[in-house]
């Protein structure tokens, strides 16, 4: 396990090497100021005129350009057992992480981050051209609205309760290989899940990006005030 890199008081952007718009980067940067490239996430930061205050990862995408601009922010962390987004999920420490340019590109990239997302267990949304998608504490509240989209995918074997939603999970078990809770839908609002365990990623419109934030963050601190 590497140190941390970059801390902050406030929200992190950390950026991939996906295409990521104009949009969708000032999104994220209005909510987490500080800016952390994952390798190649560093050529993203420079075409939308910003220098991440870091980059992190094995060094195998960044240009050559990107190298020369930011030599003195470069970390390098040369072990190949895991993927630059674990690499720099793991060097930040901040109240939540949105992460950029993860999603909607390759898709064995899209799986390694999901993976990465449930081994670290840390408050961070991945904000993606359609969806925000992230890894569901064991109890959670989000306030949500009549009508919104709500998909649940496990990673491994997860049960749970529900309120809120058209069609309640109590009493199911879910598994990749067995039952996924995809194209759900939020009955009236808000609503509030209570799981057994790890595994269960949520995925919902990019709309309910801060519902989605003060969620994990609500989540976090409560547990955090229960040690």
């Amino acid at each position: 396990m590497n140190p941390v890199l970059v801390q902050s008081s406030g929200g992190i952007t950390l950026v991939g090497g996906a295409p990521v718009s104009a949009a969708l980067f000032r999104i994220s940067q209005q909510r987490a100021p500080v800016i952390v490239a994952a390798d190649g996430g560093a050529d993203r930061c420079l075409a939308q005129g910003v220098q991440p205050q870091a980059v992190i990862g094995d060094m195998d995408s960044i240009s050559e350009t990107a190298r020369l601009a930011l030599g003195d922010r470069l970390h390098h962390i040369p072990e190949q057992d895991t993927t630059d987004f674990d690499k720099a999920l793991r060097s930040v420490d901040a109240p939540f992480v949105i992460a950029l340019g993860f999603i909607g590109a390759r898709v064995d990239h899209g799986l390694a981050v999901l993976t990465t997302l449930v081994r670290q267990s840390r408050p961070c949304v991945l904000l993606g051209p359609q969806d925000v998608v992230f890894h569901l504490p064991r109890r959670v509240h989000l306030a949500l609205r009549r009508g919104d989209r709500f998909s649940l995918y496990p990673l491994g074997v997860v049960t749970g309760t529900s309120t809120g939603l058209d069609w309640p999970i109590d009493g199911l078990e879910f598994a990749p290989d067995t039952r996924v809770g995809t194209s759900n839908r939020v009955s009236t609002g808000p609503v509030s899940l209570e799981l057994s365990g790890p595994g269960m990623l949520c995925i919902l419109p990019r709309n309910r990006l801060d519902q989605a934030l003060a969620a994990l963050t609500d989540s976090a601190r409560a547990d955090s005030r229960s040690r």
